[in-house]
């Protein structure tokens, strides 16, 4: 079990650098290298969680396959094996969390699909009664299941907080038709893959889609259906009216809001303590869905 924190690959051109993924320019490909990064309250803390971009790799890789009927995606291998040539120098580094795909033109917005009312979801309600323009039931409670999914996209942010946003705000952005496609098609992979999850134990309160068009074609691609990408909780374990436990940085963030720090880089340090349970809970979660290890 190893924590790798950075890539640096001289001979490629490092195409971008966020909170947790490195993504290398090949031409008309991305090579996109998962670390083990992890960010809270959107910075990036000093380590890594073991494992943690292995995880996130491989359960995308997963979803994605899981989805194929609903929509294609930018994937076209994570097979070392089949990367071009100048790749395969960097095995020890891009083994099990690394991803080729085809470079894409990403859309502007965040599709977010909620199934239980959470997070900033559920702060907006508060505020509101509504979540991105949708008006809900009054009396809701903290982690109530919504009747039915309810699509509440945001901006994309690269740095600092995503915001909410309505539909008309996506038609402006991309046009009508893909804004209609994409609320439809974030809903039908919600659906599929929650009802899956919720077989497997774990319930997918909310997940964030990202969108990139290929030759004028919608493909799903960055990651999908993750820990970070996602709120997923324990089944069993489930209650409204109360913030629920999630298989992601939950441990993390509950021992960073115990510290005196004010959110701003940089991060401090984690106990091994917090570092191993977090670590955990990743996996926990990819041996639920997937049925078998790393």
């Amino acid at each position: 079990m190893g924590v790798l924190l950075n890539t640096d690959f001289k001979d490629l051109k490092l195409f971008k650098r966020g909170k947790v993924r490195d993504v290398y320019d090949l031409g008309d490909k991305l090579l996109i290298v998962s670390t083990d990064r992890i960010s809270c309250f959107d910075v990036v803390l000093p380590c890594g969680i073991p494992d943690k971009g292995k995880v996130l790799t491989q359960i995308s890789a997963f979803w994605f396959d899981f989805i194929k009927d609903i929509l294609p995606n930018h994937l076209i291998t994570c097979d070392i094996e089949k990367y071009p040539e100048q790749l395969k120098k960097y095995r020890q580094e891009l083994q099990g969390r690394s991803m080729l795909v085809v470079k894409t033109r990403p859309l502007p917005v965040e599709c977010v699909v909620r199934g239980y009312l959470s997070g900033s979801g559920w702060k907006e309600y508060l505020l509101k009664q509504a979540v991105s323009g949708i008006t809900l039931a009054p009396g809701l409670r903290e982690s109530d299941k919504l009747p039915e999914a309810i699509f509440t996209p945001s901006t994309k942010a690269d740095v600092g907080h995503d915001m909410s946003i309505d539909q008309v705000y996506v038609e402006n952005a991309v046009g009508k038709e893909i804004a209609r496609q994409l609320k439809k098609i974030s809903i039908e992979i919600y659906r599929k893959a929650s009802d899956y999850a919720f077989g497997r134990g774990i319930i997918i309160a909310d997940t964030k889609f990202e969108f990139g068009l290929h030759k004028d074609k919608l493909l799903i691609i960055d990651e999908i259906l993750t820990p970070d990408s996602s709120r997923f909780w324990p089944k069993d374990e489930y209650a409204a009216g109360r913030p629920n436990i999630s298989f992601d940085k939950q441990f993390v963030r509950d021992y960073l809001t115990t510290l005196d720090w004010d959110k701003t880089p940089p991060a401090p340090g984690l106990p091994e303590e917090i570092i191993a349970k977090t670590a955990q809970k990743y996996l926990e979660a990819y041996k639920r869905l997937t049925g078998k290890g790393l």
